[in-house]
């Protein structure tokens, strides 16, 4: 293999990669990235088995087509430490040649005939979604996973797919988000009765290998894996076995309840400026609403005590509901600060909800008032 790249685009396009790699494995050449360059394209792949990914690298004009692995740490190293514009590449199979304009290495390299095989997309019939939804979805449903789950698969998000929908759900049995949007079915595909969960590895790196795309993602879920296309990136993952809660059946019903319009930055910098004073023995926050505003209140025992007003537009009955603020901002995290939600409460013992205009919802238990 001979080839001249771009060092630019192709340490974006390694660093991508490299994402799946893991640092150690039983497998030693499962710490590599393997770079497949053909006449027409050249791309780079990594995996750990669970998790793989192809990256189409631009920028490289190959002189000798060939495959080559090599060594994520040293390899990543020179591409980041050199300054030169273009690398001329070389390897014979057993070691690469790295060469700029006053540099020089070699490195050893493993058998590129003994790296896994990372699947194209190649399918037919898949959904389509835009790639700044699916972005959106991921970062709005990861962070309530849980990965110690041993009753139910929890450590995914669950994916719904229609004919022209899609609805996201993760929950840790202490909260629950739920995401719904557009995506439209391609080739008449529908997906199987089996539940669709994406582990919560596989939906973050997704993530990060669309940071750039603005076009559109094709997923095509298959009876045991998951491959998501989009852009230069094709990402497979293993989906996880299990069963997952019946999750409409926990939503709560959302009639009579009071309904309070809130905007997540100065409700977040409220939350924040309550939880000062809370420890892990008293982390919860009191919430009263009423009388156009809301009252925060935390009680940290020995490290004091916090009272925070906002005012809110809300004029009905008082309210009081206790929750824990990491939880709730979570929620607020992930929102835009202008952007303005809906807070629906019972009473102090059952489930808050906050809905979005753009299809986001988020359950969250209360805590008793003592903790």
């Amino acid at each position: 293999m001979k080839a001249i790249c771009e060092r630019e685009k192709l340490l974006h396009a390694f660093q991508v990669a490299a994402n799946v790699a893991p640092p150690r494995s039983p497998k030693p050449i499962l710490q590599n990235i393997k770079l497949e360059a053909a006449a027409d394209k050249t791309t780079l792949i990594g995996t750990d088995l669970e998790v793989g990914i192809r990256v189409a690298v631009t920028g490289i004009a190959v002189e000798s087509p060939g495959d080559v692995v090599l060594p994520r740490d040293r390899f990543g190293k020179i591409l980041s430490e050199n300054s030169d514009e273009k690398l001329f590449l070389e390897s014979d199979g057993g070691k690469i040649l790295v060469r700029g304009g006053q540099s020089e290495f070699q490195l050893p390299c493993e058998n590129p005939n003994e790296f896994p095989a990372v699947a194209e997309f190649k399918a037919e019939q898949y959904h389509e979604l835009p790639a700044r939804f699916f972005r959106e979805v991921i970062r709005r449903t990861v962070y309530a996973t849980d990965t110690e789950s041993s009753r139910y698969a929890l450590g995914g998000v669950l994916l719904e797919l229609t004919g022209d929908g899609l609805t996201a759900v993760s929950t840790d049995g202490r909260r629950l988000t739920r995401q719904e949007g557009p995506a439209k079915s391609v080739g008449e595909y529908a997906m199987g009765d089996n539940a669709t969960i994406i582990p919560t590895r596989a939906m973050q790196l997704i993530e990060r290998a669309l940071a750039d795309e603005e076009g559109d993602v094709q997923i095509s879920v298959r009876e045991n894996d998951v491959l998501v296309h989009g852009g230069r990136a094709t990402i497979y993952s293993r989906l996880m076995e299990g069963r997952y809660p019946k999750w409409r059946d926990v939503f709560p019903r959302r009639d009579g309840m009071q309904k309070i319009e809130l905007t997540a930055g100065p409700f977040y910098a409220a939350i924040r400026q309550a939880a000062i004073v809370t420890s892990e023995d008293r982390r919860g926050v009191n919430l009263t609403f009423g009388g156009g505003k809301v009252v925060l209140a935390g009680h940290g025992a020995e490290l004091g005590e916090s009272h925070v007003e906002l005012p809110v537009a809300y004029e009905g009955p008082s309210i009081d509901i206790t929750l824990d603020p990491r939880f709730m901002g979570d929620f607020l995290k992930v929102l835009d600060a202008e952007q303005n939600f809906t807070m629906e409460l019972r009473d102090a013992e059952s489930a808050a909800i906050c809905v979005t205009d753009d299809g986001y919802a988020y359950v969250i238990m209360p805590l008793a008032q003592d903790q």
